[in-house]
């Protein structure tokens, strides 16, 4: 992809990277890496700010931004915190890229409710800020919000395992995220809708947080099965903590008799449906968040109209083993579709 080579651009680029130590960055300004500028031919220029640069979802979400900005001609520069959670550092790449003179930023937050001063500063420069993936406190507080319709991932998943109980009795784990996590809590209560139970019911029998690890995920699953020998379906809010019940299971020789079903869709996660370790999953686009977030921020420079609202980017039910009245698609388009 070929970069920018204006001298003005240049001296934008260094001061985009003074300061910028509190995030995770190489190669800044060299057109790739975190903290990189690249993109097209255009002196229009874009902001991607993730969570991380190493969670696979993210990297594929900057894949996405990088072909949009160079398919619309327009110049991305990126940055991404040093972990989840680093809110200071995505201030700080707020801050680094407005000044560099960014017409708009697409960000990922890392604490939705922290964030908000920095972006309202932002939108009062001029800027135009999009939300991907994850949602401010308020939504408002963002110009527009491209993201996963993540209530509705849940309950295709909850769908999915109440027509494949086939009337019998359930007993059901929830491996879930960290109290107070919208994502976790939007996938949780749509997966609880679309089995036809509500919180609190009695076929639920185990609830255990599980902040998206494996690790963790794992250990949650062997909990649970100590609280409840007879759970028959396992919830899990991603793949990672699938996979992890999925080994927890097998110890116990029961993972041929336990249905998983998950959220994320990426190539690990849709190849352990495959492979029959996770029953369905609802696969999200990370790539096409991105994409279409540049493609926003092109137009506002264009002709000044703004992106609004929110963008459902879709979700698709991914399994091999169909069930009558839930649509899905099969692992054969899951895997050409995956992320990571």
């Amino acid at each position: 992809m070929s970069r920018i080579s204006r001298p003005s651009s240049s001296l934008l680029r260094a001061a985009a990277c003074t300061g910028i130590a509190a995030l995770t960055l190489t190669a800044c300004g060299s057109g790739s890496g975190s903290g990189s500028v690249s993109a097209g031919s255009g002196s229009v220029k874009v902001g991607l700010i993730t969570k991380t640069d190493t969670n696979p979802f993210f990297v594929k979400m900057k894949e996405g931004a990088e072909k949009a900005a160079k398919e619309n001609g327009v110049e991305l520069s990126t940055a991404a915190g040093k972990f989840d959670g680093d809110n200071a550092g995505q201030v700080t790449a707020i801050e680094n890229m407005v000044a560099a003179g960014v017409k708009g930023i697409l960000i990922t937050p890392s604490d939705s409710k922290a964030i908000v001063p920095a972006v309202e500063k932002a939108k009062a420069k001029g800027v135009l800020v999009i939300a991907l993936d994850t949602p401010t406190e308020p939504e408002s507080a963002v110009d527009a919000l491209f993201a996963t319709d993540n209530f509705k991932a849940g309950e295709l998943i909850g769908q999915y395992a109440k027509a494949a109980m086939q009337g019998k009795e359930a007993k059901i784990a929830t491996l879930d995220l960290a109290p107070g996590v919208s994502v976790g809590i939007q996938r949780h209560d749509g997966f609880l809708k679309g089995f036809g139970v509500k919180e609190g019911d009695s076929s639920v029998v185990c609830s255990q947080d599980t902040g998206g690890d494996q690790a963790k995920g794992q250990t949650a699953m062997e909990n649970c099965l100590q609280k409840a020998p007879g759970i028959n379906v396992v919830y899990t809010i991603n793949e990672p903590a699938a996979l992890g019940a999925y080994t927890a299971l097998k110890a116990k020789g029961r993972e041929k008799d336990v249905l998983i079903v998950s959220v994320d869709g990426g190539c690990t996660g849709t190849q352990a449906v495959k492979d029959g370790k996770i029953a369905a999953t609802s696969q999200q686009y990370p790539l096409k968040m991105a994409a279409e977030g540049v493609k926003a921020v092109a137009t506002f420079a264009k002709d000044g109209k703004k992106a609004s609202g929110y963008t459902d980017t879709g979700v698709t039910l991914i399994t091999d083993k169909a069930q009558d009245g839930v649509t899905s698609k099969d692992t054969a388009y899951g895997l050409e579709n995956c992320w990571g």
